[in-house]
């Protein structure tokens, strides 16, 4: 049996959530074993019971389709009544509903979902909720740190087995039913595919899209099967991607969904085929979001085009605030814009994670899916779709990235040293403009585009963005940028060919 130091705890920190190797494998050990999740689990009620000055308390459990999630389960229950908890155990589940088990039905004082989103098999993760939604970075380094010398509890809590999914998904149906205000079968007429990439994400297509009228005979991939044998579910990688336009162009489905292992991201594909993601997707839920929303502000992360900012600013009368890289910064920064005042409707990540100000600022991507369904019924009735809403977003000839590593396990300091004399070099450089609004890293326009070099926040990387309206213009760039880069000798330079 290992060891359990604090050391090791901090390690399974990711972002704001804690994620590990939770089945053995050749290379890999466990490191979410039966006891760490036990004392993480006993930790975040001691944690839970001092922020909410409670004693009794409700959680809710979920879990995405990873073969690891039973087992997990299984230790987080039992560390939880042990704390005479009473426990929701709700199974198959998306990290959406888990955080909507709090404001509907059960309304638990917290929940728990079981996930690694679009991680690989063997991992999995532990993603906390409270009645202010996903926790702080900071609020999983003090729930780890309590974890260290956490011991198990001995009282005796209870076990309540509850579908709450079944809850969600009434949720869901009842707000296409409302605003696409054409009785109980607004989707009749529509053919709507959904990949789930054998993920949580079947649901929307058998117990949303299904009883409302639509026909997801062309749907793939609904059965969960944590080894996700077809296609990673992550509606950013260009195979899932591809596989989803696939499904639509042979079944000449109206539209098409694709979702992530435990929903909390999706992408969709147009009738032609075309995927919407990216900056096609922020265009998209830009034009929901500032519907009623004149002028409002819309925080997107870091790596969004220039032709998007037009898009949202000339074409729907918004404003865009492009922010950080990572899901949690764009939702705190928009509800920071809320708080002072600025109506901030939507905070979205190229990625897909989209947080709606209606919605509680949850990433929830079977939500924004709801959103746009109710808008392609509407459509639909006046012979028009959803590629016309954004026929005027400008994209980019070229777009590309290069991620660079940092040879260095203490990696933060060089890698600023780095992006500090790019940005001194930018500036005397003739044709080059140094971005004032601008986050993270340094990014330079250049005719007919831009770059972007960043750091990383948890890898010794630093990712290089280019983007231009011109093709062949970044490779040039690119080129230049190497051999500036080439006189640091931390750097593996070896992506740029």
């Amino acid at each position: 049996m290992q060891m359990i130091t604090e050391d090791k705890l901090m390690k399974l920190k990711s972002g704001t959530d804690i994620r590990g190797v939770a089945v053995k494998t050749d290379t890999e050990e466990i490191e979410l074993t039966d006891e760490v999740v036990e004392k993480i689990c006993t930790a975040f009620v001691i944690w839970l019971r001092k922020k909410e000055n409670k004693e009794d308390l409700k959680i809710a459990v979920g879990h995405d389709s990873r073969i690891s999630a039973d087992r997990i389960k299984k230790a987080a229950v039992k560390a939880f009544t042990s704390e005479g908890v009473t426990v929701y155990d709700c199974g198959l589940s998306s990290t959406p509903a888990m955080f909507m088990s709090i404001v509907l039905d059960i309304k638990a004082d917290a929940s728990l979902e079981i996930t690694a989103s679009h991680h690989p098999y063997q991992r999995n993760g532990l993603k906390f909720f409270t009645k202010n939604g996903g926790l702080e970075g900071s609020d999983v380094k003090d729930i780890l740190h309590i974890a260290y010398s956490a011991e198990p509890g001995s009282k005796e809590g209870s076990v309540i087995n509850y579908d709450f999914m079944t809850v969600y998904c009434e949720h869901l149906k009842n707000r296409i039913i409302d605003e696409a205000a054409d009785g109980e079968k607004p989707l009749e007429n529509l053919k709507i595919s959904v990949d789930a990439g054998n993920g949580v994400g079947g649901f929307y297509a058998e117990k949303v899209l299904k009883p409302l009228g639509a026909d997801i005979s062309a749907s793939q991939f609904l059965e969960p099967n944590g080894m996700f044998p077809n296609h990673i579910p992550n509606p950013e990688n260009k195979e899932a991607i591809a596989s989803a336009c696939e499904m639509v162009k042979k079944s000449n489905s109206d539209f098409g969904l694709i979702f992530d292992t435990d929903v909390d991201r999706m992408g969709c594909v147009s009738s032609s085929g075309e995927e919407i993601n990216r900056n096609r997707l922020v265009a998209l839920a830009s034009v929901i979001a500032l519907d009623g929303n004149n002028g409002g502000t819309v925080v997107t992360d870091s790596l969004t085009s220039d032709g998007l900012r037009a898009f949202i600013e000339e074409e729907l009368g918004g404003k865009q605030l492009r922010f950080k890289r990572g899901y949690k910064n764009v939702i705190d920064k928009s509800i920071d814009l809320n708080h002072a005042g600025v109506n901030s409707p939507l905070a979205i990540e190229t990625s897909g994670h989209a947080a709606l100000k209606e919605n509680y600022f949850l990433d929830d991507g079977a939500f924004l899916a709801t959103k746009i369904v109710i808008l392609l019924a509407k459509l639909n009735k006046q012979g028009k779709s959803i590629d016309d809403l954004i026929k005027n977003l400008k994209e980019p000839a070229e777009s590309m990235e290069i991620r660079v590593p940092i040879l260095l396990d203490d990696f933060k300091e060089y890698g600023e040293m780095v992006i500090a004399q790019l940005t001194e070099y930018a500036e005397k450089r003739e044709g080059w403009q140094v971005e004032k609004e601008n986050y993270e890293g340094v990014r330079i326009n250049v005719d007919g585009g831009w770059f972007l070099l960043r750091l990383s926040v948890h890898d010794p990387i630093l990712p290089l963005n280019l983007e231009n309206d011109n093709a062949g213009v970044s490779e040039k760039i690119a080129k230049e940028l190497k051999e500036f880069l080439s006189s640091f000798d931390k750097l593996d330079l070896k992506n740029f060919d």
